[in-house]
């Protein structure tokens, strides 16, 4: 099949109704179950979990899964059709959930929205590398990053509006741009015409059963060779792409409370106020800044990967974060905001900092995927890109409550230098990688280098 940009601009609908929910989904569901619910930080976190570990537990085999799969429509879209619609039903159905008063019911509904949501994350991340050649991957990387990042930004920016109306309505809202997004990738990015062909008919007991141990058993052959090889690049970038994700999230999670718990001092449990309604959407619209410097910065990022190396710019992206939310705690603790009114002179400075911050993350999460997806083969695409996940995903399963532990045990003013920390471990463990990188040739131009022993 022939590359083409539109197509990777297609497909980055996927990724644009993905990082809607996700945003809206951690920018306020901790709120809710602290208000609402009066749920401890540490218990807070492990809620926040759920997410991740059906991640941990369903990519792999989903993605492995989705290699195997043969339809007319191709490889990846059937999960997609199967789970965008449950997960968008689900999600509009949070609000709905919280009014009610019902832990239990409110459990119930973002536990079938994570699984729904897990159905079909992995295969839509499988299906770039699918349609991409390797030498153009951290440039399609940065497209789809930048739809994302789209997505990200109309949640916290157009969210802030309708939350300040309704909570219930961006919840509707990102449900149903969600969908549309989706049905765009299904009825406009075609597979390669190889995996767009009937497979043999096995019952589905025989394919998930030799699915499972596919998965399952190619998971535990890459990580025991990860671990035995004695060139450790494919470890070392796993293991920073796990300390990167535990900044990232614990960020991303505890954020939104910490603007209004620690920053304007609001009592957990408060009575829900226009005031107070404000705060968090303002929280929110903070972390909007990030996504609108990624927006920005995600396919220049590919591009930088490209011309100077993927390793470097992740290093760079790494360095330029940890020294940015070192200022934002700095700020924070020396400085509060007297509204949540985005004219205020330190929701300004704070806007400043996330959008520079943003550039930094672009930097680091555009070329990370290529790195890990051109230390395979073509035909173990989908199962790297499950490797890949596998280790962000047990990030983001230790972050939230190892955060709200820190948190509950002396208080907000831990969450960014908890962040910084990671960051930085990150960085230095990404001096280590020796693979998956572009290098310039002797005739100046760039030749993927898949291994570098």
């Amino acid at each position: 099949m022939e590359f083409k940009y539109s197509r990777i601009f297609l497909l980055g609908f996927g990724f644009f109704g993905i990082s809607i929910i996700w945003s809206l989904y951690n920018a306020y569901i901790p709120i809710f179950l602290q208000d609402t619910f009066g749920m401890s930080r540490t218990a807070t976190g492990f809620v926040m979990t759920i997410d991740n570990l059906f991640a941990v537990l369903l990519l792999p085999f989903l993605g492995a899964l989705s290699d195997m799969t043969r339809t007319r429509l191709g490889r990846r879209k059937p999960y997609i059709l199967l789970g965008a619609p449950s997960a968008a039903i689900m999600f509009a159905l949070i609000p709905i959930a919280r009014e009610h008063g019902s832990l239990a019911l409110f459990m119930g509904t973002i536990i079938f929205m994570n699984f729904f949501m897990a159905l079909f994350r992995s295969p839509v991340v499988a299906f770039m590398p699918d349609i991409t050649p390797s030498e153009k991957r951290s440039q399609a990387n940065g497209i789809i990053n930048f739809m994302g990042g789209l997505g990200a930004l109309l949640a916290y920016f157009g969210g802030k509006v309708l939350y300040d109306m309704n909570y219930a309505y961006p919840f509707y809202a990102g449900a149903a741009i969600m969908l549309l997004a989706n049905l765009l990738v299904v009825f406009f990015v075609p597979e390669p015409e190889e995996y767009r062909v009937p497979g043999e008919k096995v019952s589905i007991r025989k394919l998930l059963s030799e699915t499972s141990r596919k998965s399952f058993g190619e998971l535990k052959e890459n990580l025991k060779d990860v671990f035995a090889s004695h060139e450790r690049s494919l470890l070392f970038i796993l293991v920073s792409i796990f300390f990167w994700f535990v900044a990232f999230n614990s960020l991303e999670t505890f954020f939104t409370s910490y603007f209004k718990y620690h920053l304007f001092r609001i009592p957990v449990g408060a009575a829900e106020t226009e005031f107070t309604r404000k705060i968090e959407s303002t929280g929110a619209f903070l972390l909007g800044a990030v996504s609108l410097s990624f927006m920005i910065s995600a396919i220049p990022a590919g591009f930088l990967g490209a011309r100077i190396g993927r390793k470097r710019t992740i290093t760079a992206g790494l360095i330029l974060i940890s020294l940015v939310v070192l200022g934002a705690y700095f700020l924070g603790e020396t400085h509060q905001p007297q509204s949540p009114s985005l004219s205020d002179p330190v929701v300004m400075e704070f806007m400043a900092l996330f959008f520079v911050a943003g550039i930094g993350w672009a930097m680091v999460n555009v070329n990370s995927l290529p790195m890990v997806v051109d230390m395979t083969t073509e035909e173990k695409l989908g199962g790297y890109t499950g490797l890949y996940y596998f280790f962000s995903q047990a990030a983001n399963l230790v972050a939230p409550p190892l955060a709200g532990a820190f948190l509950d045990l002396i208080g907000y003013e831990t969450l960014l230098p908890f962040a910084v920390v990671f960051f930085i471990l990150a960085a230095i463990t990404m001096q280590f990688v020796r693979r998956g990188d572009i290098v310039r040739t002797k005739g100046n131009a760039l030749d993927y280098v898949p291994d570098m022993d």
